[in-house]
């Protein structure tokens, strides 16, 4: 996939379109093995689900680290690609790379528009 297709994607998800971005490869070379399993975790959630940091820390079977996979998730390299938005704390929406205003919007949309909202047409030629 290209960068153009990605961009129309990226459009086509914030009109509220469910969009499966799991075609895109994403370089997590830079990250350590402990951040690449975790990202890759991340990049498992559905579209409108939530899950809190110790929640993601259980399923990649190291339950006591909810801090360094909150951590883990800053350097994620590609934001909504990796919904990293869809992981919380337990007692708040938690960080984000963007923001916590952004991040709330991000969960708002998704559980606005559950399923696949009106279709709509990007720009490249496909």
């Amino acid at each position: 996939m290209n960068e153009c297709e990605l961009i129309d994607d990226l459009i086509r998800y914030l009109r509220g379109e469910v969009v499966d971005f799991s075609g895109y490869e994403v370089d997590l070379s830079g990250l350590t093995d402990f951040e690449q399993e975790v990202i890759k975790e991340a990049r498992k959630i559905e579209y409108g689900s939530v899950v809190t940091y110790s929640e993601l820390a259980a399923r990649i079977r190291k339950p006591n680290t909810a801090r360094a996979v909150g951590n883990a998730l800053s350097k994620n390299p590609a934001p909504i690609v990796i919904p990293c938005h869809r992981v919380v704390s337990k007692g708040g929406i938690g960080g984000y790379a963007f923001g916590v205003e952004a991040k709330r919007r991000l969960l708002k949309l998704e559980t606005k528009n559950p399923g696949n909202a009106a279709a709509t047409q990007g720009t490249c030629n496909r």
